[in-house]
């Protein structure tokens, strides 16, 4: 009888290590806001994460609320890395009062922001639109490593080497936005939603938007828009699918411009932002 109890100790032992290793092996479980924040992680985490996002494709940050079983899945995350974005002031308390283990990172941390200006140029609250910058998103990179090698330290090698080889294609990407952009510098851009304030700040370009903090311009701000789009002769004005068109679309229709749509939350990082450059630099030749 003994013996047996001694069997039955050893194999509730043996299932116990058998769990912990398979814990220990899975996937580190993350979460973040946007789909660009899924390419950072990624690249860095490799093999060893398994990231969600809160905000789809087509859907915005603006007004985003989470599914119910997003908030089930997020009861079993490890780390939540945030960036800013409107959705988070409303549901980080939440989530994490849904997790308490759950640790969450500002991937912005360490980064100057910008101020958000409307279209008059008035002084709006500060831009989360960080991640359009290739150059703050090498501080991002840093900021994912270190929260990554600090829940799993096992796979410190991996994640050190992988951020590394992010940084190249980062500098790598910089520069090629640099040359594509290199005779639009000190030009003027009209964009609905000002997202590209960070791409603009690298690149010595100008953005103008049509509506700032979610507020579409009245109907002085909206002439002001026009006039100045007359002007500077503008030929383009950027909008994005999250948001409506109709605004833009009766500017271009007074100043005789066409309507671009470029996505600042495309999942893939380097080959969105070169499109976006080379639609810029036609629309500002």
């Amino acid at each position: 009888m003994r013996t047996f109890a001694k069997i039955i100790a050893f194999m509730v032992s043996l299932c116990a290590l058998q769990a912990n290793a398979a814990s220990a092996s899975a996937p580190l479980q993350v979460f973040v806001s946007i789909l660009p924040q899924k390419y950072f992680v990624e690249r860095i985490g490799g093999e060893h994460v398994a990231v969600s996002v809160m905000v789809g494709p087509g859907q915005s940050p603006e007004t985003y609320e989470p599914t119910p079983r997003q908030m089930v899945a997020l009861s079993q995350a490890r780390l939540y890395f945030s960036i800013g974005v409107p959705f988070e002031s409303t549901w980080m308390k939440r989530i994490r009062d849904a997790n308490p283990a759950l640790r969450a990172v500002p991937m912005q941390r360490g980064i100057e922001l910008l101020p958000l200006t409307g279209p008059s140029g008035e002084p709006g609250g500060t831009d989360p639109h960080v991640w359009t910058s290739p150059r703050r998103v090498k501080i991002m990179a840093a900021t994912i490593r270190d929260a990554l090698i600090e829940n799993d330290p096992a796979h410190h090698g991996d994640y050190e080497s992988n951020y590394r080889a992010f940084i190249a294609e980062l500098d790598a990407l910089d520069w090629n936005i640099q040359s594509i952009l290199a005779s639009a510098k000190g030009k003027p851009f009209l964009v609905f939603h000002p997202a590209w304030g960070y791409f603009a700040n690298d690149y010595g370009l100008h953005q103008i938007p049509i509506e700032a903090e979610g507020k579409e311009p009245g109907a002085r701000s909206l002439a002001s828009v026009i006039d100045l789009g007359k002007r500077e002769g503008v030929k383009v004005i950027f909008v994005q699918t999250q948001f409506s068109r109709r605004t833009a679309e009766t500017i271009a229709t007074a100043i005789g411009a066409r309507v671009v749509a470029v996505d600042p939350l495309a999942e893939n990082y380097p080959q969105n932002l070169l499109q976006v450059a080379h639609e810029f630099a036609d629309a500002l030749k």
